[in-house]
């Protein structure tokens, strides 16, 4: 075994194995996988082998299908049979409302380029004769499911690989990982060390056990699961001999089923709704070719709908149950990318669908590890979106309800109940006993919309319960008062003698003089978004101290948000994303040395869900010589927003200071008390209204909620929640991270390129690209659009259609109670995008016209927001 290499893969199972092939197609050969075993001696060999294209996000079933078309490849390479068989499937539809999310499903296939299509029950049958169509309302098509041989597709990357040239060390226990004094890696093993530059852990059922060898504890949780193969199937032969062809895939949602043919038979999977962990707290190294003990009570009721969904199933003797282990994230995504505060250590893990995805995550990891980025926006695999909150006992009640759900319907207004209270603000009580309703993002409640008594969400793709009572919140914004709490954003503290100009360098935008803030869009290398800030000087700027004067830059904007939820709302859904999992360096991110303060401090507010992605990228570009120090504050400061036309007029009751225009005008921001409590105040609302943010030390933030409620009853203020500010918002053509703004756009695509500062002295980051851009006029545009429906509105990845055919997509969207108009945003080519007529949004199975919306809804010469 060699004792150097660049780069050592941990784990020989499908994924380990094509990490290991994607860095030796692209040139990396000085490359070696350590397996403890025999290559899937994991959960790989034990699978069920199946593949397909559909996902919840578009950018993974992107790599999905990328994963499926590339099996040809490495079989000719290989030499080896992958045993590949796309046989086409059907989706299955036993009620209306899933139907309606199979409808959605095609409509995103349509612009992703995906071969599917809504056929009734009896079609469905006539291709799956197993099923009974009286037990279903509906169906889609999929041309591209299929299944594999598990061992062959691996051994064909591992044998690929070895011919591009690496190496593969089985039966080879890694022991220990080491950080060696010069930034490499000691991987101390069962047959000698590897010193390398980079570690893999593509460690699947034992990824925990080879992340605490570095001190990272991460969030995945092995699963037991179970699925049944039957005798012989006359039924099968059947089908085999009037087609000449294997019976097609079925999933068989509302049954929690999966099936394909197994030989002359069917292979039946269930995730059932009484699951059980294995392993919960440390995988035994031992374990290897074992199987589980089967527990056919267990998956009996999954069973019993699957005898009546697939009667011929009642005619046959089960002839083997599989029951093995695989590991789950909370989410049910894959843990992928570089770790923080571990410069060189990756991870590939938590890959539970490995034969649809493994070779998505192989070529991204490979593409970050050799350019430094994924090449894709992988955003939902991410190990970024995780942090410290996910604990063990979080991530094994996460994992329990993702398996128990995986095939249960997720509406968009659904929030769902396991790991939730584990993070609250200081006013979460007093929120609550005014009837918040609560959503989590990055483990935090936030408020999502305010009830009555007895009123609560009722789940659904259309308007529901909460319409009448969100449109009583944006009436309160926008007739007098409303306040909202959001200490969901993502605060950053950036000091040091070295602030101003890294900071110069690291952004587009021009940078705000003392008392001043700007909009702050942040660009990898090849010029895509990597953030969007709002970016605030707060240097020397003393309570009362007036800012200057100087015209702002922009208008209100934070970035933030998922789903169609508002950016910069604590309601980002409960996607419960965030960040990694070392231990923050809360103190400050340092880049060596002892850090200098000086008269500089500047604050960045973004996107809450993506704290931990973007003080990944911070830490990455921080200088050696320790001349600037990054602080994610978090928790540390809690925020509170007042918005409305009549919210000057309660701020001016709660301090001292002039908050005329005149002496605090539109961008401006100070230190200011706030009733008694020292806070830092900015003019600044992303309601598009009149308005403050108002941070404070969560100490202060109850008395200050109460001295804001208080002072505000003449004014008739009350509370608002996330849902009430992506209408709000709406009516302003905001974008919002994660949704507008991802790192698959260029500024000028996303509407953005007025705050890029081309002309600046400073060479930020992708500049070069942003002008490239700039010049040639990039490829896309962000627009949004009014959409007549009737009572339902977009959620984000519905397709957009030109003149008949599939152009765009979209982002995000909602109803905007003020102007009382469905809205959509999404990106459609720079050619199409100015057109005046002939969109369309597909919506729930239906085409509704639309048209676009250039200017904004509400306060377009920006009298309410400047005033």
């Amino acid at each position: 075994m060699k004792s150097h290499a660049k780069v050592v893969v941990i784990g020989g199972g499908v994924v380990g194995c094509s990490v290991l092939f994607h860095l030796a197609r692209a040139g990396w050969t000085d490359i070696v996988l350590l397996e403890r075993d025999e290559l899937t001696s994991g959960s790989t060999w034990h699978a069920a082998g199946g593949m397909h294209t559909i996902n919840g996000d578009p950018n993974v079933a992107k790599l999905q299908k990328y994963t499926i078309e590339l099996y040809k490849e490495i079989e000719e390479l290989s030499g080896q049979a992958t045993g590949v068989h796309i046989t086409g499937g059907v989706l299955l539809a036993a009620t209306e409302a899933r139907m309606d999310w199979l409808r959605g499903v095609v409509a995103k296939g349509r612009y992703l380029g995906l071969d599917l299509e809504e056929i009734s029950a009896e079609e469905a049958h006539a291709l799956m004769p197993l099923l009974d169509p009286r037990q279903f309302v509906g169906a889609v098509r999929n041309s591209e499911d299929g299944h594999l041989d598990p061992s062959g597709v691996t051994h064909a990357y591992a044998k690929a690989a070895r011919k591009l040239g690496a190496e593969v060390e089985r039966f080879t226990k890694v022991e220990d990982i080491k950080r060696l004094p010069d930034g490499t890696w000691q991987v101390v093993t069962s047959k000698g060390n590897v010193v390398a530059e980079h570690v893999v852990n593509a460690g699947g059922l034992w990824a925990r056990e080879v992340g605490r060898m570095v001190g990272l504890e991460l969030p995945v949780l092995a699963m037991e699961h179970m699925y049944l193969i039957t005798e012989d199937m006359p039924e099968v032969a059947e089908v085999n001999r009037t087609t000449g062809k294997e019976v097609i895939h079925a999933v068989d949602f509302d049954g929690e089923l999966y099936l394909r043919q197994e030989r002359g038979g069917m292979l039946m999977g269930t995730y059932e709704k009484a699951n059980k962990p294995w392993s919960e707290f440390s995988t035994p190294w031992n374990f290897g070719h074992e199987l589980l003990e089967p527990d056919i009570d267990r998956i009996a009721p999954s069973l019993e709908v699957g005898f009546r969904h697939f009667p011929a199933f009642q005619n046959t003797g089960i002839k083997q149950i599989i029951n093995g282990p695989f590991t789950f994230a909370p989410d049910g995504n894959p843990l992928v990318g570089p770790v923080r505060g571990l410069p060189g250590f990756w991870v590939a893990c938590g890959v539970m669908a490995g034969f649809s995805q493994g070779g998505g995550v192989g070529l991204a990891l490979a593409n970050w590890m050799i350019h430094g980025d994924p090449g894709f926006d992988i955003w939902a695999m991410d190990v970024a979106r995780y942090g410290d909150w996910a604990s063990m006992r979080y991530t094994n009640a996460k994992v329990r309800e993702n398996y128990s759900r995986r095939f249960s319907i997720r509406f968009p207004n659904e929030e769902l109940p396991a790991g939730r209270g584990l993070k609250t603000t200081p006013i979460y009580d007093l929120l609550s006993a005014r009837g918040a309703q609560w959503g989590a993002a990055y483990g935090l409640e936030v408020p999502l919309w305010y009830a009555p008594d007895g009123v609560k969400d009722e789940f659904s793709w259309r308007r529901s319960t909460d319409f009448e009572h969100v449109a009583r919140e944006v009436k309160t914004v926008r007739e007098g008062v409303g306040l909202s709490e959001i200490s969901s954003f993502a605060k950053y503290r950036v000091s040091g003698l070295g602030a101003t100009a890294w900071l110069d360098g690291m952004l587009t935008c021009r940078l705000p003089k003392p008392g001043r803030m700007t909009l702050a869009p942040m660009l990898k290398e090849d010029g895509k978004l990597i953030g969007d800030f709002s970016l605030a000087n707060v240097a020397g700027v003393a309570p009362g101290s007036p800012p200057p004067l100087t015209p702002p830059l922009t208008p209100p904007h934070k970035g933030e948000g998922d789903a169609g939820v508002p950016p910069t709302s604590p309601s980002v859904a409960s996607s419960d994303k965030g960040a990694e999992f070392t231990s923050p360096l809360w103190g400050g991110v340092r880049g060596g040395g002892t850090p200098t303060t000086a008269a500089t401090e500047w604050y960045i507010f973004g996107s809450g869900i993506a704290e931990q992605f973007h003080i990944r990228w911070f830490e990455k570009h921080l200088p050696a010589d320790g001349s600037v120090v990054v602080e994610a504050l978090g928790t540390k400061l809690t925020g509170l927003s007042i918005a409305g036309p009549r919210a000057r007029d309660l701020l001016a009751r709660v301090v001292r200071e002039d908050v005329s225009t005149a002496a605090f005008p539109f961008m401006a921001i100070r230190r200011m008390d706030v009733g008694m409590a020292p806070c830092i105040v900015g003019r600044v609302s992303y309601t598009g209204d009149l308005g403050y943010e108002i941070w404070v030390e969560p100490e202060y933030q109850r008395h200050v909620f109460r001295t804001l409620m208080e002072a505000g009853e003449e004014f008739g203020i009350d509370l608002f929640g996330g849902r009430a500010l992506n209408a709000l918002r709406l009516e302003k053509n905001y974008g919002s991270w994660a949704r507008e703004y991802r790192p698959i756009y260029g500024p000028l695509e996303a509407g953005l390129d007025r705050f890029v500062a081309y002309g600046k002295d400073a060479d930020f980051i992708g500049k070069a690209a942003a002008l490239k851009e700039r010049d040639s006029g990039g490829k896309l545009r962000l627009r949004s659009f009014l959409v007549e429906t009737d009572d339902a509105d977009v959620i984000g990845d519905e397709a957009i259609c030109h003149d008949g055919q599939v152009h765009g997509w979209v982002t995000s969207g909602g109803y905007a109670h003020g102007s009382r108009v469905s809205v959509a945003m999404g990106y459609v080519p720079k050619e199409i995008a100015d057109a005046t007529g002939g969109f369309e949004i597909e919506l729930l199975g239906r085409r509704y016209p639309a048209r676009t919306q250039r200017e904004a809804l509400f306060d377009a010469d920006q009298r309410r927001l400047r005033g």
